[in-house]
């Protein structure tokens, strides 16, 4: 039998999530003297990027600028014009840390850029960790929460003032976040689709195309993974894509902050040096 990636991850998320019972306490306090993070507010340009970091990659590897320093790679991303900072959490595959969320989050409330957990979250305790650490917002993987717990976990997230990319696989999880979210006009959340199918780890930029039709229409939009070139950013936006994440190819790009403006100025139909680096 075919190991099912999604599914080990998910297993090892609720086992981590029951050890965080003790700890409540704790994050609600640093919750309440935290100041309010970086709110995500997107660009009048009409298409903006998230910018993650990451240590390893099931499917690259270790990538290779990530042993380098991290404030000198998120400057980058700040510098490139990232809209946002992902930041990978999960530590049996992809070397996360909480470490890394609560050390991004200092440095670009600086830089005034929301920073948001990306993880296998499935306990609202979850949320709480991520928002005691400082993030902005969360990522919700649809397929591993069942309706009632997805209710839940966008409670949560309200209650917290945590922004979500709720992040989709197929037109079932899509119609899922549509209903889910029809009732919630007032709570800031993000549709994705990934086109790497986590369950295999087989990516998919077709997906991207054939499922453009089906996104919630108010939600704004994110493609998620298998980004490699900034050629690859104008169609995205004409398929009417609002926003792109970028990991494994930023990473291991020797000049980070050039990518991601060059990303840009392909997403908002301009010349590579019109570009805004902000």
């Amino acid at each position: 039998m075919k190991k099912d990636f999604l599914a080990e991850l998910t297993v090892a998320s609720r086992q981590r999530a029951k050890r965080l019972a003790k700890e409540f306490d704790k994050f609600q306090a640093l919750i309440g003297e935290s100041v309010a993070a970086p709110g995500l507010r997107l660009s009048t340009d009409g298409f903006d990027l998230i910018a993650e970091y990451k240590l390893r990659s099931p499917t690259l590897g270790k990538l290779a600028r990530a042993t380098g320093d991290m404030d000198r790679q998120l400057s980058a991303y700040a510098k490139g014009g990232a809209a946002m900072i992902s930041v990978l959490t999960e530590p049996d595959h992809f070397d996360g840390s909480m470490l890394h969320l609560s050390a991004a989050a200092r440095l670009m409330t600086q830089a005034d850029i929301p920073v948001m957990r990306k993880d296998f979250l499935v306990d609202p305790l979850q949320l709480y960790e991520a928002r005691a650490a400082g993030a902005a917002g969360v990522l919700l993987i649809i397929r591993i929460l069942d309706d009632p717990a997805l209710e839940n976990m966008l409670d949560c997230a309200a209650e917290l003032g945590l922004f979500v990319l709720a992040e989709a696989f197929d037109r079932s999880d899509l119609k899922r976040l549509a209903e889910v979210t029809a009732t919630r006009e007032n709570q800031q959340i993000l549709a994705g689709v990934n086109c790497r199918d986590l369950s295999t780890l087989g990516l998919r930029p077709e997906r991207f195309f054939e499922l453009a039709p089906f996104l919630p229409p108010r939600l704004p939009a994110v493609a998620e993974s298998g980004i490699g070139n900034s050629a690859d950013l104008s169609s995205l936006a004409d398929a009417g894509y609002r926003l792109a994440l970028i990991g494994g190819a930023l990473m291991k790009h020797a000049r980070p902050a050039d990518f991601l403006s060059a990303c840009l100025a392909a997403g908002r139909k301009r010349p590579a040096g019109m570009a805004g680096g902000g």
